[in-house]
């Protein structure tokens, strides 16, 4: 008698495209015990499947995976496991016949090398993960194909002193001695890249939309007072994108929540926007750095990425220009037009950049830079806008998400919804704006820069009061006087700080610093870095802006250009940290040690802290800023140079490579 097997892969980076075709997977419901000390994670996962064509095999991604047992349907089969993960083993038996509601489990243990990261904060852990490009496959048994879509159910165990925040809805909190299980429930399936969680101390508060979904804020304990100005506007956001997209928000609720070291700015998990802690921030810090439009962006997402999913890197504009593009529309919602004009001109000008050095790439491209699938995507629906107008742009958006919801797109899904709500024929747009390499620059530049604004007379230039916008800087070269006339007169910070940013030192006067503006007076500041004695008091002045940056580069240019006065300036600015990544602080350390007879009975306490901030239980931010500074004063001693050596094996790539660097000098 004939006997036939089915074989079961857990492999590495196998095409789960061609498993499709036969292969239907419907639910994953996961049990993971986190050990924290251990670093390890042990899980349970059952698996619901049809069989759409019959087929001998069953491929999952599971890279460094170890597995006790398995399951399929009722029979449950001891695995002889020496050559994992390259093959699991073979079940006796019939090949997989058409059927539905198949069930496939197993156990399985993972020391995760990356996509799952174990931290230290303040003497406490923290865990977070980042599946988009790291693969989820390397913590959870998984699809690393975008394109097989599952409802995941986790449930998570660890150690009750922290915290578990995961996709989808928390149901339950089972408590024991000792440990936590938190149960999330998705209702609707999602890549696999999507399923994500943050274990770690923190507090909540929760806000909910106008249409009744729960937008969940997260944040540290001791940032408490931070927390309205990280947040600021994450309601009317996420109200002005409902609306605006015409699709009502698709999964149980919106999650945000940071994390230590993250790889990113933000990322986009379905439900739970993981963002870097460095964007949580006070009200003076607001200013220069915030989080509202990564908030604004991986919201966007929501809808563009999760809800409907490009099917490969070919379409990945879909997801990163539709969620620039849409979360600069929120923006404009807030901050207004000017806003809006100026940011596109500063992404034509980063494009522009990119062309001129040769590296510009097609929006189709897999390979294509950030720079193109971001900046010029969201350039190329601003256009597509404009050619077709809000009504059939707004209509074909939403015919394209309804219609592929839960489900993966291709470019030509959403060019095809386009042209029906507009009855035009986008072939030649979509030659010139994605399949072309060329940038088109001057095409960009029509539509922020209104001619008409700017008008030479015989005098120099002067700007057109009628004008509907000029958005464009003005070239202040031979007209410097009439652009200080202008910086006196004009309302648009972001204009006056371009014009700032072009005068010379000699041309900064005392009327200058007459503007309250924040930004104008950080280009002063950024701009006139040797200061006139006729100019140091309102330059001193600067050290009282609300501006973290403004007031970190007074300080330097104050303490440089006035040696008689550096105790002043150092006594003012004792007590101010900065950002998350303390930027005025460690400016102030390094000054103090630096600076003769100042405190001189302290100077090894500031050395101590100095130093410390390179340790990590620091931020890689923090770490940064303190290495440099301590490298600048050749400073960096035994502590810090083993400090700098762990920080060459760090898990963000940035850092690592800075610190492999600095490392290399010593």
């Amino acid at each position: 008698m004939k006997r036939t097997f089915l074989f079961i892969f857990f492999c590495v980076n196998f095409l789960v495209a061609q498993q499709t075709d036969y292969l239907d997977f419907k639910t994953a419901k996961a049990t993971l015990y986190i050990d924290l000390e251990n670093k390890e994670i042990l899980g349970d996962i059952e698996y619901s499947f049809d069989v759409l064509k019959e087929t001998d095999s069953i491929k999952i991604d599971a890279p460094n995976a170890k597995f006790d047992y398995l399951r399929l349907n009722d029979a449950e089969y001891l695995l002889d496991l020496p050559n994992m993960p390259k093959f699991v083993g073979k079940i006796g038996g019939a090949n997989l016949k058409p059927s539905k509601n198949n069930i496939l489990s197993f156990k399985y243990k993972v020391k995760p090398n990356k996509a799952f990261y174990f931290l230290e904060k303040e003497e406490s852990h923290q865990v977070w993960t980042q599946g988009q490009g790291k693969y989820t496959s390397n913590w959870l048994p998984s699809f690393d194909d975008m394109n097989e879509k599952i409802e995941f159910d986790l449930s998570i165990i660890v150690d009750n002193k922290y915290k578990v925040i995961s996709n989808g809805k928390l149901t339950r909190v089972e408590k024991s001695k000792g440990y936590n299980r938190w149960y999330y429930n998705m209702n609707k399936p999602m890549s696999s890249y999507l399923v994500a969680l943050a274990i770690g101390k923190y507090d909540k508060k929760v806000e909910y939309s106008k249409s009744g979904v729960p937008l969940e804020m997260y944040y540290y304990p001791e940032d408490s007072l931070k927390f309205e100005p990280t947040y600021r506007y994450t309601k009317q956001m996420f109200d002005f994108l409902e609306e605006e997209i015409g699709v009502p928000y698709p999964w149980q609720n919106y999650k945000m929540v940071p994390v230590k070291d993250f790889l990113y700015a933000g990322m986009e998990n379905t439900s739970l926007n993981i963002y870097s802690d460095a964007f949580v921030v006070d009200s003076i810090a607001f200013v220069d750095k915030n989080f509202v439009n990564i908030n604004a962006h991986e919201l966007a997402h929501q809808w563009f990425g999760d809800l409907v999913t490009a099917t490969s890197g070919t379409h990945h504009w879909l997801q990163e220009g539709f969620a620039t593009y849409y979360a600069l529309l929120a923006e404009k919602d807030i901050f207004g037009e000017d806003y809006y004009y100026w940011r596109l001109y500063e992404y034509a000008q980063e494009l522009k950049a990119q062309d001129e050095a040769g590296q510009s790439t097609y929006l189709l491209d897999p390979k294509s830079s950030s720079t193109t699938f971001y900046k010029k995507g969201c350039w190329v629906l601003h256009m597509l806008r404009e050619r077709i107008g809000d009504t059939a742009f707004k209509k074909g958006v939403k015919k394209y998400l309804k219609k592929h919801q839960f489900k993966n797109v291709n470019t030509d899904d959403f060019i095809t919804e386009i042209e029906k709500a507009s009855s035009e024929d986008l072939s030649g747009f979509v030659n010139k704006w994605l399949v072309s390499s060329e940038l088109h620059y001057n095409d960009l530049k029509k539509r922020f820069f209104a001619h008409k604004a700017i008008v030479k007379t015989k005098n120099g230039i002067k700007i057109d009061s009628t004008a509907s916008r000029s958005y464009y800087p003005i070239n202040c070269e031979g007209h410097e006087q009439i652009c200080k006339v202008f910086l006196l007169d004009s309302n648009d910070s972001f204009r006056n700080a371009k014009i700032v940013e072009q005068l010379s030192e000699e041309h900064i006067s005392k009327s200058t610093f007459f503007t309250k503006d924040i930004k104008t007076r950080q280009a002063i500041a950024q701009t006139l870095t040797d200061i006139p004695s006729e100019l140091k008091t309102d330059y001193e002045s600067l050290l009282n802006d609300k501006s973290y940056i403004t007031i970190e580069i007074a300080l330097f240019n104050l303490w440089r250009n006035f040696p008689e006065d550096r105790a002043k300036y150092l006594n003012q600015t004792k007590t101010i940290i900065g950002f998350n990544d303390k930027n005025v602080r460690i400016l102030w350390l390094t000054l103090a040690l630096i600076t003769e007879d100042y405190e001189p009975d302290n100077k090894s306490k500031y050395f101590k802290e100095l130093t410390g901030y390179t340790s990590a239980q620091y931020g890689f931010e923090v770490r940064q800023n303190a290495f440099q500074y301590l490298d600048q004063i050749q400073a960096c001693n035994n502590s810090c140079k083993d400090n700098l050596k762990q920080a060459t094996t760090h898990h963000n790539w940035r850092f690592k490579q800075f610190a492999k660097s600095l490392f290399g000098k010593k």
